[in-house]
């Protein structure tokens, strides 16, 4: 039934802060943006060889009974090195959520709450790398 992530949303009171932020962590632009001009109240990205969708959604979008504290499910993203991504978005206004954390098989794990509120986790998997490989 489920077959695959689609779009992982993050939400700020900031939209336009927000993609900039991404935009500088990321190296590329936003492909989309609603609406086209003005300060946008939905933004997002393709990320990566599979062209993963980072949609950044104006939080009074958000269900009213989401709590602004970071919690819930974190989606990990892939990096070459976490030690390295976490010090980057440290310099760059994030904050510590869980450390870096060495795991079976080489698996290297960490986590970050960005300026707006979400958690965004870093991870070294040599598994994402083996399925891309060839890509």
């Amino acid at each position: 039934m489920l077959r695959g992530f689609t779009t992982v949303n993050y939400w700020a009171d900031d939209v336009e802060a927000a993609r900039d932020w991404y935009a500088r962590i990321l190296e590329i632009e936003p492909y989309f943006q609603r609406p086209e001009e003005g300060p946008p109240a939905y933004v997002e990205f393709r990320v990566g060889p599979d062209e993963d969708e980072l949609g950044l959604i104006d939080r009074q979008y958000a269900p009213p009974e989401m709590s602004r504290d970071p919690g819930g499910a974190i989606m990990h993203w892939q990096v070459d090195d976490v030690t390295a991504a976490v010090g980057r978005l440290l310099e760059l206004g994030a904050t510590e959520y869980q450390p870096v954390t060495e795991r079976e098989a080489g698996f290297v794990t960490a986590s970050v709450v960005d300026p707006f509120g979400n958690i965004l986790g870093l991870m070294y998997s040599p598994h994402f790398l083996e399925m891309h490989r060839h890509q």
